[in-house]
C-alpha cells in the first residue's frame, strides 16, 4: 500500500458509510464483531491499553464484506467449525495467525483464509486494520459441488496463507474491490437481486480456484469427457430458459456434470462455450421480436432487457457483429 493510500485510509476507512460500531469499550466491540462474524474470544494483549475499535460492513445473501480495526494489540481466538469461511486482508500492519499446524505472519501482501476446522488464534498488531470477506459455509461448499459436478465428500479446507501477489489471488481481489466500490458509491448492483447473486457466485468461484484447498486437484485436474447427449440436454435447457439469469454452474448442475467438464464438452462438440451459446440464443430471440414488432409498440431497450442483456453497449456491439446491422435498424425495417 502506498503512502497516499494509507493517508486515505486514515481519513476515511473502507465502507465508511456502512458503520457497524465505533467504540472504546471492549465488551461492546466483542459483541459487535460476534454479531457479524460469529463466536470468538477477544482480549487486549496488554491490560490498560486504550481500545479504539471500529467496524464497517455490508452483507449480501451469502457473502459479507467488513472493515475492522481495534487500534490496540489484540488476541482473537475464533470458535472451531463456525458457520463461515473468512478471508482476512491486512490493509496496514500485520497479524500473527495460527490455525492447526499452520502459522503465518499476515501482511498487506499475504492475506489469510480461515477454514475454522482447527484451533485458531490471531494476534493483531496495534496498527493492523483489515478488510474481511465472510462466506457462508454451506453456500461455498454448495458452489464447490456445482463446480465439481458432485457433492463434496469431505469438509472444504483451505491453505492458510493467500499470496496476494499471485495472478489468481489478484483476480479474486479485484472482485472484492468491485463489491467494495459498489457499496461505497451506492452502486445499483447490490440492490438488484440477480446481479448481487452473480457477484456472490463470482466471488465464491474465484476463491475456490485461486486459493489452494483439499479440492484443488479435483477442480484443476483433467475433467471427464461429456458425451454429446449431455451437451444436447444443456443446449435444450439454455434454449428453454434463455430469458432467465443462467450461469455455467446452473446449467452444469441441471445436466449432472461439473462446470469445467461442461465447458470442455461445449468446446469439443460445438467449438463454443455455454455462455457464448446462451448469448447467441438470446440475440436470435431479440432479433425475432424486433422483426415482428412495430416501432411504436416496443423499444430496443425493452426487448434487450427482457432477454437478459443488462449492458446495452455490449449488447449493441454483439448484435451488430452477429447480424451486420444495429438493432434499431432491424426494428425500423
Amino acid at each position: 500500500m502506498t503512502a497516499r493510500e494509507e493517508d486515505v485510509l486514515v481519513k476515511s476507512p473502507p465502507l465508511a458509510a456502512h458503520e457497524r460500531f465505533h467504540t472504546h469499550d471492549l465488551e461492546d466491540a466483542h459483541a459487535g464483531v460476534e454479531q457479524a462474524l460469529g463466536p470468538h474470544g477477544l482480549r487486549l494483549v496488554e491490560r490498560g491499553t486504550r481500545l479504539d475499535a471500529r467496524m464497517n460492513g455490508v452483507t449480501l445473501d451469502r457473502v459479507g464484506l467488513y472493515y475492522l480495526g481495534y487500534g490496540a494489540e489484540m488476541l482473537v481466538t475464533p470458535d472451531e467449525w463456525g458457520s463461515y469461511f473468512f478471508v482476512e486482508i491486512p490493509l496496514t500492519g500485520a497479524a500473527e495467525v495460527t490455525q492447526g499446524r499452520e502459522q503465518i505472519v499476515a501482511t498487506p501482501e499475504l492475506a489469510y483464509v480461515l477454514s475454522m476446522t482447527g484451533r485458531t488464534s490471531i494476534r493483531w498488531a496495534a496498527g493492523n486494520e483489515q478488510l474481511i470477506a465472510r462466506f457462508d459455509r454451506s453456500a461455498l461448499e454448495a458452489q464447490l459441488g456445482r463446480m465439481l459436478g458432485r457433492q463434496p465428500g469431505e469438509p472444504l479446507v483451505f491453505s492458510l496463507g493467500m499470496d496476494l501477489t499471485l495472478p489468481p489471488s489478484r483476480s479474486w481481489l479485484s472482485v472484492v474491490d468491485l463489491l467494495r466500490r459498489e457499496a461505497e458509491t451506492g452502486g445499483a448492483m447490490l440492490t438488484q437481486p440477480a446481479a448481487a447473486k452473480r457477484l456472490e457466485e463470482l466471488l465464491m468461484t474465484q476463491l475456490l480456484l485461486a486459493q489452494p484447498s483439499n479440492y484443488t486437484p479435483a477442480l484443476l485436474g483433467e475433467q471427464p469427457r461429456v458425451p454429446p447427449p449431455v451437451v444436447k440436454r444443456a443446449m435444450e435447457l439454455i434454449e428453454a430458459h434463455a430469458a432467465e439469469p443462467l450461469t455455467v454452474e446452473d446449467i452444469a448442475e441441471a445436466v449432472g456434470v461439473g462446470a469445467r467438464a461442461l465447458q470442455e464438452g461445449f468446446r469439443r462438440h460445438l467449438d463454443t462455450t455455454p455462455m457464448a451459446y446462451l448469448r447467441d440464443v438470446r440475440l436470435d430471440r431479440v432479433r425475432a421480436e424486433l422483426t415482428v414488432d412495430a416501432v411504436d409498440a416496443t423499444t430496443v431497450t425493452d426487448v434487450a432487457f427482457r432477454w437478459g442483456f443488462a449492458h446495452l453497449g455490449r449488447f449493441s456491439l454483439a448484435y451488430r457483429q452477429r447480424f451486420g446491422e444495429p438493432p434499431s435498424a432491424t426494428l425500423r425495417r
